[in-house]
This record gives structure tokens, sequence and C-alpha cells, in this order.
């Protein structure tokens, strides 16, 4: 091939996806596997890194089998990936225990120890501390495997294992480490005050660099297999979230999208840092140098659909929504309510005990209510984190839509509706993640920001419906009146 061709590795929650891209902005191919979480306990979700690395290997086995031409022509890898999870490693780098992952929620009360310990924590991370992030489950397993901890050499975050599997090297970005609760935000370096908090050092954390820095280089062997050029460089990379801005082009201020992924996220890229912790918005390191962004997150969102339909004994997803949008306004009038807290929430509420709750059932309601329900609260989560970011926020033009869920017409108009905002859709939205890892990768081989990250282009925008955001408004006012109602009863549910 004559063009210069870009690999993208996007290690999601629930499948890790690979892309490759062109210096067209054609993606010439893509390939996913799917991956499963643990939940041993209650609020445990686990993952062993060894099933990342088998995933990667069948994806690109698979896209040398389809793509031989464009994988020997490709230039420069960038990885992406689930941020917060806590892999551990001993000295001879094997992984000591299997991996926590971003929404589990079992180190509340690391959390609170450690914003007592270093009560400049929300100053120095620009973030609440949160049963989610590497902190915290580090200060977990001190106090529960304390042989574990002792054995720990080395931290890395997911798709930073991945890294070190494929060269040999310890490396991290500053917008995934921003997740650990370990860096300086503002500064973009690691805090050893808040390592030594947890009985941490820096020689436990990889070097931080930059999204399109140049981090190491491909193992001749893992190449070989593959049908890439042993030596290509590989990039920083980003945290899923920060990578996504990259593909769909929000590297500028006030640009930004609504990812309807496992989790949830509405995200606003920032030229500054500019933190919000007391409405637990989430304030870290862009993917790109000198640029920060905030973001709302909500830990259940196509997961939620995902238990759902489960429950319902649907198919899949898709037959879910399908479902949802059969109810007329009348019938959504009368729908059940439904909290989407099936593993805590971070924004607006930050709190690992909070459960998910179907709200106001009847004889009457059915599997399509009870699927509409579940749309419209991972809708009304999506919209509590809107409204808890800052209020700039508000002049907002248009929003892109990412994610799996950007699939169906029916939640993108939903969502239009209930944030009052038009959402654009397009051709890579729903593989945002691994396209900004490709870009990454592109710009790490000498590509030009203005070249490389260009918007992506809207296939179709949905606008809001005065109509039915007045019937949403009005149901998310009730929707709001339960969680201060039940909380009381949640963090009773989850004391010994």
């Amino acid at each position: 091939m004559r063009a210069r061709v870009f690999l993208g590795v996007d290690l999601g929650t629930s499948e890790l996806k690979a892309l490759l891209l062109d210096d067209a902005h054609r993606v010439v191919g893509s390939a996913a596997e799917p991956l499963a979480i643990r939940r041993e306990r209650p609020l445990w979700s686990e993952q062993h890194p060894d099933d990342w690395w088998t995933a990667l290997d069948r994806a690109l086995l698979r896209l040398r089998d389809a793509h031989p031409k464009a994988m020997a022509a490709v230039r420069a890898l960038g990885p992406t990936g689930q941020m917060h999870g806590a892999v551990l490693l001993g000295a001879d780098d094997r992984v000591l225990r299997p991996a926590i992952l971003w929404n589990d929620g079992r180190s509340g009360a690391e959390c609170e120890a450690l914003a007592r310990a270093i009560p400049s924590l929300e100053e120095i991370t620009g973030n609440r501390a949160m049963a989610g992030f590497t902190a915290p489950k580090m200060l977990w397993v001190r106090a529960h495997e304390p042989d574990v901890f002792a054995a720990t050499a080395k931290v890395l975050l997911p798709k930073d294992w991945l890294r070190l599997r494929l060269s040999g090297e310890y490396a991290s970005d500053a917008s995934d480490a921003s997740g650990t609760l370990w860096l300086d935000v503002a500064r973009r370096a690691w805090s050893e005050a808040l390592l030594d908090a947890c009985g941490m050092d820096l020689r436990h954390v990889p070097r931080v660099m930059e999204g399109p820095e140049i981090t190491s280089q491909l193992r001749g062997s893992v190449a070989e297999r593959w049908g890439l050029r042993p030596g290509i460089p590989i990039a920083g990379g980003a945290g899923d979230n920060a990578a996504s801005a990259v593909g769909i082009g929000a590297v500028h201020p006030g640009e930004g999208f609504v990812s309807l992924g496992t989790s949830g996220v509405v995200f606003l890229a920032d030229d500054v840092h500019r933190a919000n912790p007391a409405a637990a918005v989430h304030a870290f390191c862009h993917a790109l140098p000198r640029r920060w962004h905030r973001m709302s997150v909500m830990l259940s969102a196509t997961s939620a659909l995902r238990w759902a339909r489960t429950l319902l004994g649907l198919a899949d997803e898709a037959v879910l929504l399908e479902a949802a949008a059969t109810l007329d306004a009348a019938r959504r009038a009368r729908a059940p309510l439904f909290l989407p807290y099936l593993g805590g929430e971070r924004t607006p509420h930050a709190d690992a005990d909070a459960s998910g709750v179907l709200f106001g059932l009847e004889h009457g309601h059915d599997a399509a209510a009870v699927a509409y329900a579940v749309v419209e609260g991972v809708t009304f989560g999506l919209l509590d984190g809107w409204q808890a970011l800052a209020p700039e926020a508000r002049s907002v033009g248009s929003l892109t839509l990412v994610g799996g869920g950007a699939r169906s017409a029916f939640w993108g108009a939903m969502l239009a509706s209930a944030l009052d905002v038009p959402l654009r859709v397009g051709v890579a939205s729903a593989t945002a993640g691994a396209l900004g890892a490709a870009r990454l990768a592109w710009l790490a081989d000498g590509g030009r920001l203005d070249e490389v990250c260009r918007p992506i282009a809207a296939e179709h925008t949905f606008e809001p419906d005065l109509h039915q955001a007045a019937l949403l408004h009005a149901r998310h006012a009730r929707f709001r009146a339960l969680y201060p109602a039940l909380a009381p009863s949640f963090h009773a549910a989850h004391t010994p």
C-alpha cells in the first residue's frame, strides 16, 4: 500500500477493538473480541489481564488475515482503553492478581481514609476520591491482601499493561494517569505525597508522557506474528474518553461528546485545568499537551441495558431498544422510573453504595414499559451529569454522540430532547476510541494536529423535541427526588 496506515487498539470493558486508519482518514478494517467481567462478590468487578492479551491476539490475527497489505503498511500503534484499573505486577512482571476495574466499588472506606490523610487531595488532583479510582484500590489491597501488596513492584493501568507486553517498556500518558488519584493534574506529573499516602513511591508507577509522544517500539516476535513491521513506534495513547475526543475531533475548548458505552459520559474539552470536585465532575488531562477536559461519569449505561435485556429474556440490547420505542406518550408518562445505579454511581452522587431501583411498578406494566424505564433512567443519569458540569456548558452548540448506544435513533432522539442540545452522529461514532488511538499514532508519526484531528462528518443530527422534552423533564423531577429519599437505605444495606 502507498498510503500510510495507523493501528488503534481500544481495550474496552466488554470488548477489545482494533482499527486500521489510513492517511486519507479511511477506516481500512477493524476487528473486535468480547471480554467478560468477573463479579465474584458484591461491588467487585475484575478481569484477568491474560484475557486482554488473548483478545488482542485474536483481533490482530483477524486483521492480518483480512488486510495483510494494510497491516504491513502500519507505521505506528496507538493504545487506549478503560481507565482506573489496577494491574499489579511482581518484580518479574508477573501479574499478581486479577485486575480491579474502574467499576469496582469495594474501596469506599479507603476513599475516606485517603481524603483524611491528604486534605489537599482535591486541590492536587482536581477530583474527589471515588471507589473506581486506582489509589483507593491499592489501599484496599494493602489492608486485605498484604502479601500481594508487599510483592507489588509496579502498578499499571490496563492499556499500559498491554504496552508492556507489546514493547517491554513501562509508560503511561497524562490523560489515563489522571484517573489514578496519584497525578497532579495541573502539573501533569505524579504527586509523591499521594503515592506515599498509599505506601508507594515513584518506583511503583510508570513514567508519564503525552498522548502523541513515542513511548516504545513493538517487539519483533509479536510484530512477525501479526504481520506488522518490527520496531514500529507505540504512542503514549490515552484513556478511553480522551481517545474518543481525539477520534471525533473534540480537541478545542467547548467541544465534546456524550458516550453511550458500558459507562455513560458527558465530555467537554478545555484549554485550562478547570476542577469541580464538589459536583463529582472529573477534571483530567486531555490526550494532547497543554489541554485538559471535564466529564461527568455514570457507571452503568449500556451495561444497564445489558442487565435488563437478560432479565427480560430478550435477544440483545437492540431488541430492548425496539421494545422501548413502542410506547406512545401516554404509556411513557405512566412507565415506572429506573435508578441506573447497578454498581454505585459517580456523578453527581459519588456513592458506591447506591443501588438500582425500579419504582412505581403496576400490574399493567409489561416488558416494553420496563425496557423504556431502563433506557430513560440511563438518559436521566446523563442529564444529571450534564447539569453538574459548569454553567458555561449550557452555551455548547452541539455534542457528538459516540459509543455502541449511538447506533439507536430512538435513544439519540431521547437524549437530545433531555439534554436540550443537538447531538451529531457520524460514521465513526461507534468506534471513536479506537479511531482516536489510531490518530494519536498518526501524530506520533509526525502528523499535524489540524490534519489529523478533524471533526468527523455528521451523518445525522438529533434535534431536541419540545414535546418530548416536556414529558422527560417532568419525569426527571420525580427521578431526582428518589435518590435522596432512598440513600439512607442504600447505605444501611452495605453497612455490616
